[in-house]
């Protein structure tokens, strides 16, 4: 019998005594992961939200706020174009940080499965730390370019927020009881909205802090002096506050225990994760520390798990199989295609709110100030709510569901969009916009992001999450780099977006064919991680050669 331990409470339950008596520790792992999957929601499950979520709401704001920033980096430095970055500036800078958010999905979402979600969790955040800082003291020399220098470091910045997102969403997922699971994953995804209207915020407070020096200039073109000053310190302090929620959430990262799913199946060391879910459990930081002599002894029995061990052979033998491969094609496909339209507009806020005329005002001061206006209405109108509506809706209407009809609504959107854009008045396209923004978040943009943290098996739940995500910025590339541009075909001073409406239809285009790579993934609510992995084609061996026992909730 394993010796029980002290504390625990209504609040924080103590799993560990609960099978202790078990001497078999492939019974007290099914135990344990039992207990974590029908645990009643506590502040234990709050405070694994706020930490993920913290997270999230550093990188929206980080990716969102770019929008903002090219606008005022054209004010500063580029006044021989009358104030603006030219397309291909833009575009890199905005292309900068997918590229190295698709390099840090795929990265440390592999690194994860082989090393330990531990072990990595956090790594993420000191990357993006340095690199927002770097950014917002960064200037120009004889032999330097502000846009090269931006775009080096918005890559590092994209590979420390690729990393957060198979390494929330997986985390979340593991210590997440069964019933509220999605709720949980939802809720940390939703910080997004909060991210957006903080940079929103910031800049609108900037604004206001800058406004006599702004009133100077009647538009971008004439801002110099103390006008081009002002904006200089302005897009400075924009980009540098973000690295403060990150800040404070570095060292509950930095401290979590590995998750008990990974301990378990991936390590193998069962006498590890019964402490760790303890210690998890009690609200302590850290891991716990078994016995020495229990822990050799589990290590030697681990061989019997019905858990197939992790290899490159087995990967591909894996994923080789239809009924396993299609599913990742569904996640990875499903969100690729919901990039191009949701980045495409998200990281063009800015020029999409100026086109319908919410950028536009007599000074300086008047056009920043309707930009950042014009993005909280954006956020608190459609964004916000509609990650809120998702979070409460999840787990009663279902992943799949929710996806499904909003990649159908997006549809129907986008098409009224593009081919009434000239009949539509600015006021409508502004409510279109809302509606865009609200069914994006209620349904494919929260859905892409939850399932594949909670459908693959544990050895390659990471691996799988960032081949998603990384598929999903691969999308949001394509649109910056080949569609968003199409928008300026033709432009004259008068008409700088005449092809606006044309990128609205081929958004449509992409959002109906989101319909058809919804249908190729599973429907995951209310089920635990281990039922899920059950459905899995394991074949009639494992990787060793050794027959499978089926899995069995």
């Amino acid at each position: 019998m394993v010796q029980k331990t002290s504390g625990g409470n209504n609040a924080f339950h103590n799993f560990h005594n609960d099978f202790a008596h078990i001497e078999d520790p492939n019974e007290r792992r099914r135990l344990a992961l039992a207990e974590i999957d029908k645990a009643p929601f506590g502040w234990y499950h709050v405070r694994a939200c706020i930490v993920a979520g913290t997270g999230f709401f550093t990188d929206s704001y980080d990716i969102f706020c770019v929008s903002l920033l090219t606008i005022m980096l054209g004010i500063v430095y580029r006044n021989d174009n009358h104030g603006a970055l030219s397309t291909s500036q833009d575009t890199a800078i905005k292309v900068a940080t997918s590229a190295g958010t698709v390099i840090g999905q795929v990265g440390f979402g592999a690194l994860a499965d082989v090393v330990g979600r531990k072990k990595m969790y956090g790594l993420e955040l000191i990357l993006i730390i340095v690199a927002t800082l770097a950014q917002s003291l960064t200037g120009v020399g004889p032999s330097t370019s502000i846009v090269g220098l931006m775009i080096f470091w918005r890559v590092l910045m994209g590979i420390g927020i690729g990393g957060d997102y198979p390494l929330s969403s997986i985390i979340t997922s593991e210590f997440a009881t069964t019933k509220w699971r999605g709720a949980m994953m939802g809720a940390v995804f939703a910080m997004q909205g909060f991210g957006q209207l903080g940079g929103a915020l910031v800049m609108l407070i900037l604004t206001s802090g800058f406004k006599e020096s702004l009133l100077t200039a009647k538009d971008y073109a004439h801002c110099t002096g103390t006008c081009g000053l002002a904006v200089d310190k302005m897009w400075r302090a924009l980009i540098g506050i973000g690295c403060v929620p990150a800040a404070l959430a570095l060292y509950y990262r930095l401290t979590i225990p590995e998750t008990p799913r990974y301990t378990f199946d991936v390590a193998r060391d069962v006498e590890k994760a019964n402490e760790d879910v303890k210690k998890y459990i009690s609200g302590k930081s850290g891991e716990g520390h078994p016995d020495e002599i229990q822990q050799a002894a589990a290590r030697q029995t681990s061989v019997a798990l019905e858990v197939p061990k992790a290899s490159w052979s087995d990967f591909f033998r894996f994923y080789g199989k239809w009924n396993n491969g299609k599913i990742l094609l569904g996640t990875a496909g499903s969100w690729l295609l919901l990039d191009v339209a949701f980045y495409g507009l998200g990281l063009n806020s800015s020029t999409v709110l100026t086109a319908i005329g919410y950028g536009k005002g007599p000074t300086v001061y008047k056009q920043l100030y309707n930009l950042a206006a014009g993005n909280c209405i954006l956020v608190c109108a459609g964004a916000i709510p509609g990650y809120w509506l998702a979070v409460g809706t999840i787990d009663t209407v279902g992943r799949k569901p929710l996806q499904l009809i909003g990649f159908i609504i997006l549809t129907i959107l986008f098409v009224v969009w593009g081919f009434a854009y000239k009949q539509i008045s600015d006021h409508g396209k502004l409510a279109l916009y809302v509606l865009v923004q609200l069914f994006f978040n209620w349904g494919p943009n929260t859905t892409t992001f939850i399932v594949p943290g909670e459908c693959f098996p544990t050895r390659y739940r990471s691996t799988s999450h960032g081949i998603s995500a990384g598929s999903g910025k691969i999308g949001s590339i394509i649109a910056q780099a080949a569609i968003a541009p199409l928008r300026t075909r033709g432009a004259t001073k008068n008409h700088p977006n005449p092809w606006l409406n044309h990128v609205m239809q081929i958004y449509s285009a992409f959002m109906f064919a989101g319909i058809f790579t919804t249908l190729l993934i599973p429907e995951t609510k209310r089920r635990t991680l281990e039922d899920l992995a059950g459905d899995w084609d394991m074949g009639d061996e494992s990787i060793t050669g050794a027959p499978v026992e089926k899995k069995t909730s």
